[in-house]
């Protein structure tokens, strides 16, 4: 029988399966961080019961904390608390913890893969909806609830329904300023936010084979902006080579052995798919959305479109162009903004932090604009100052702040005025994710870093 990538990972995890109901999948990596995680280890202890594979369980603060002076006590006391049971759960039970101040701390989908815990065929769950990230590596991953992070805590094992599949085939050359942000946010616009619900996606064609592993990290991450429960693409040598070295990458023989593996793990020619989408990569500009749904997008050109023009209810269309002040017809360009965010787990790897240094160089961070610029990890923080990256974003008047989630989804200080723009290189444009009342344009960190030197919408192209 010919399988897709999907199906020969799933299958391979399956422990049991019950009649009628959900499967009982093993988990080979579960990620855990200060905010889904303390009520499950709550459940434990209630119940008595101990983690049952520490070694394959990592902890790491990131949602809730401060992206500045951050070797100071953490001010806020639902965070501070949070990240105190973490640490004391962390260590109850084995599990290795990352915290505040560990070389190895930063977002959690970010150092999964810089540390080689992310690799090809494996099953990966975390209580964060953006778990989709590590797919890009040809793994099964997905975000968990409070619930099932104590279930995968206690049997190593979570009871699952098989999604359906899903293959997004993009063929072609990009054109100039489009990157892996840009591809995923076209793709969303084209199937809306409910598109992929029930399916698991897999990602081919042209584009995605000539990808970097980061690129391919920022679309597995957005799957789940179209209702996917996740997304993947089949590993290949780049994704060999970006994983050796690393600290929890197999070494020699067992290097040799799990390669041969990996190599297995492509969609059999003659699979079939319950719905196979294709795209042609030269329909691609520039994105940047204009609503409170990351599927409200458009190329940075196009005007925001007519309700009629719009899939969905009408009210809801403009109640959302209310919320953000904007009218049908405006053309996005040369729209003011207030904040430019660079960073999260979507786009806060070093490849990110060069797009947008490649932009600002030589210019001026626009006086009406505050930027945040915060790394996903301390890797990506030293590769910044390494690379000569700080300098320049320094003389273009940016600061670069310390990891974290930011102002991704404002858990901590990093909040945007209720009222102002923020073009944002995160993963959500919902009411108020960013502050309340906060509204944000989703963007790559080129249209980013145009709008951060303009202090306006600005076409990066412009700028190449």
């Amino acid at each position: 029988m010919k399988k897709t990538l999907f199906d020969k990972v799933w299958d391979s995890h399956v422990v049991h399966k019950i009649e009628n109901g959900p499967d009982v999948l093993f988990i080979d990596r579960h990620m855990v961080h200060e905010v889904t995680s303390p009520v499950a280890f709550i459940g434990l202890k209630t119940r008595g019961i101990p983690v049952m594979y520490p070694n394959r369980t990592f902890a790491t603060a990131d949602h809730n904390t401060p992206t500045i002076n951050q070797h100071l006590p953490v001010s806020d006391p639902l965070s501070a608390n949070q990240l105190k049971a973490l640490e004391e759960n962390a260590a109850e039970h084995g599990i290795s913890y990352w915290g505040l101040g560990h070389e190895k701390n930063g977002i959690v989908h970010v150092v999964g893969p810089e540390y080689g815990i992310t690799q090809p065929g494996a099953t990966i769950v975390c209580g964060d909806s953006h778990t989709s990230t590590h797919g890009a590596f040809g793994a099964i991953a997905f975000g968990i609830g409070t619930s099932e992070v104590e279930m995968v805590l206690a049997t190593q094992c979570i009871m699952q329904q098989k999604a359906k599949s899903m293959r997004i085939n993009v063929n072609g050359e990009l054109n100039k300023g489009v990157t892996p942000k840009d591809v995923a946010l076209y793709i969303i616009s084209k199937l809306t936010t409910s598109g992929a619900t029930g399916y698991f996606v897999e990602y081919a064609g042209d584009v995605f084979t000539n990808m970097s592993m980061e690129g391919r990290m920022t679309v597995c991450n957005l799957s789940i902006e179209m209702g996917a429960r996740g997304g993947m693409i089949a590993p290949d040598q780049k994704t060999f080579d970006y994983i050796q070295g690393r600290e929890f990458t197999p070494v020699g023989a067992d290097l040799e052995k799990a390669q041969e593996y990996w190599k297995t793990l492509s969609t059999d020619e003659g699979a079939v798919f319950d719905k196979e989408i294709s795209f042609d990569a030269s329909d691609i500009e520039p994105m940047i959305t204009y609503g409170t749904n990351p599927g409200m997008g458009i190329g940075i050109s196009k005007g925001i479109p007519l309700a009629e023009a719009v899939e969905g209810g009408v009210a809801t269309y403009k109640k959302s162009l209310h919320y953000m002040n904007y009218s049908e017809g405006e053309d996005m360009i040369g729209k003011p903004i207030d904040f430019v965010f660079l960073g999260s787990c979507t786009n806060g790897r070093i490849e990110d932090f060069r797009a947008f240094a490649s932009i600002v160089k030589g210019r001026k961070k626009a006086d009406n604009v505050t930027a945040w610029l915060v790394p996903g990890s301390h890797q990506v923080e030293a590769a910044i100052k390494e690379e000569g990256i700080l300098d320049i974003l320094h003389e273009a008047g940016f600061e670069l702040r310390e990891p974290g989630c930011s102002a991704c989804l404002a858990m901590n200080d990093d909040k945007v005025p209720a009222g102002k723009y923020a073009v944002s290189t995160s993963n959500r444009n919902f009411e108020g994710r960013q502050g309340p009342g906060s509204r944000t344009l989703l963007a790559s960190p080129l249209v980013a870093a145009a709008a951060a030197v303009t202090g306006k919408v600005t076409d990066p192209r412009e700028f190449l």
